[in-house]
């Protein structure tokens, strides 16, 4: 236990930012239901969709680098309560607009509810033990579980509404506001902000919050993010949409299907932050990107008929991955993203105690960044090539490059540190193996 902090301070401060976490993602992924009414509305292509959708995507992940620095300057209570209430002005704003370059003004607004994962990171790591931080976050991380609340939740919003995705941005914007004032007054400053006050210690500057930066093994982390996060930040916008086009549903079908892949993707994050604990953030790491790897391959197979000379004459066949196989793997997909998530999120409050908030910034950003590349690529892709599976062909190449990177720099890691008998408990925190890791 924490010198100075009780449970229930700790369980406080941890379910009060995964709540507001699990609301501003839900505020994050709204355009993956109204944007489908939207680009009805406006005759958009897939690519104009595909930047739609993406947009709120790119400013959640610019917004998560400074949002983390001044979590760590100023303390997660005030700069989470602000954070949320801007989102909700932004989000009733986009009420307001009517044609495509102001959506995509107003979506920028709305992304601001990206940035609430580097501030409740900052905040939630400072509450807790290095041996427990893994679980907490693992469970401050179930958060995205918003993603599945606005997929199933959302289109029966919107049939209440009359069809009025006005409606429903304005709901949304009311929930978020409300949040904010509940978040401010059930919560206290975290631990580290309350000392520094006792103390009289003057914050740290912006310039030495952002020298971790220099280590490559951060910008490794961030590709490993770019994946688990970005993919599935990608896939919870685009799976409405593809469910829509490659196997023609209803979208309200289409979003509770969409809903079974960001289910898993979020809620079985805290198991992966346990695992993280007990078995090693490696090894969970290793898991998500060989699993990843399989389902991505065979969702990237496109229908396919086939014609082969026969005895008799020709025959003809097809290979097509049937709607429940397709939903399976999804699930399957969605879980383990979910695991690694936490596994990567594990590794910077043990390297970077004192700089979660720029570390866990700048990884959170280059993930969310991948939120936001992903979907236009799809996208583009869809209108280039023709085949609906060609985002998975994308991700395949993507978690193939993640997973080799990742070998080599454990492999090399082990051999000058002479751990080949296995990565300890919780991660190393000698500094020549830190900072070995970090030249990995």
């Amino acid at each position: 236990m924490m010198k100075g902090v009780s449970p229930g301070q700790q369980t406080q401060a941890l379910t009060a930012s995964t709540l507001a976490f699990t609301v501003c993602f839900a505020v994050w992924t709204i355009f993956s239901i109204i944007g489908v009414k939207i680009k009805a509305d406006l005759g958009l292509s897939d690519t104009q969709f595909g930047i739609l959708v993406a947009t709120p995507i790119l400013t959640g992940s610019l917004s998560r680098l400074f949002l983390g620095i001044w979590t760590d300057q100023y303390g997660g209570r005030i700069v989470f309560t602000l954070q949320m209430l801007a989102t909700a002005f932004a989000a009733f704003l986009l009420t307001k607009v009517s044609t495509y370059a102001m959506f995509i003004v107003a979506a920028l607004g709305v992304g601001l509810a990206g940035g609430s994962f580097a501030v409740g990171i900052a905040y939630v790591s400072k509450w807790y033990e290095k041996e427990r931080q893994g679980t907490a976050l693992g469970i401050f991380g179930m958060g995205n579980v918003g993603a599945a609340v606005t997929n199933f939740g959302a289109p029966f919003l919107l049939i209440a509404m009359d069809g009025r995705w006005q409606g429903v941005a304005q709901v949304y914007a009311g929930v978020l506001a409300t949040t904010a004032i509940v978040f401010f007054l059930f919560t206290k400053n975290d631990p580290a902000v309350q000392a520094r006050k006792a103390q009289g210690i003057k914050h740290a500057s912006f310039q030495e919050q952002m020298r971790p930066l220099k280590n490559l093994q951060v910008w490794r982390f961030s590709l490993y993010y770019f994946f688990v996060f970005g993919a599935f930040v990608a896939l919870a916008l685009w799976l409405p949409r593809y469910y829509v086009g490659a196997y023609g549903l209803d979208l309200k079908t289409a979003g509770m299907l969409a809903a079974c892949y960001a289910l898993p993707g979020s809620i079985f994050r805290a198991f992966g932050g346990w695992l993280s604990d007990v078995a090693g953030a490696r090894k969970v790491m290793y898991w998500t990107f060989i699993a990843s790897v399989a389902c991505t391959f065979i969702m990237s197979y496109p229908s396919t008929d086939y014609t082969v000379a026969g005895i008799q004459g020709p025959i003809h066949f097809n290979i097509t991955i049937s709607l429940e196989v397709f939903v399976l793997l999804t699930v399957v997909l969605g879980f383990f993203m979910s695991l690694g998530k936490a596994a990567v999120y594990k590794h910077i409050p043990v390297y970077y105690p004192d700089h979660v908030g720029s570390v866990g910034g700048i990884v959170g950003l280059i993930g969310g960044l991948g939120g936001f590349v992903l979907p236009i690529a799809f996208g583009i892709m869809n209108d280039l090539i023709g085949v609906w599976t060609s985002c998975f062909m994308l991700l395949t190449v993507l978690v193939g490059i993640a997973l080799v990177w990742m070998h080599f720099a454990v492999v090399a890691m082990d051999k000058k540190l002479d751990l080949r008998s296995g990565e300890p408990r919780y991660l190393p925190e000698l500094e020549q193996v830190a900072h070995a890791e970090k030249r990995g």
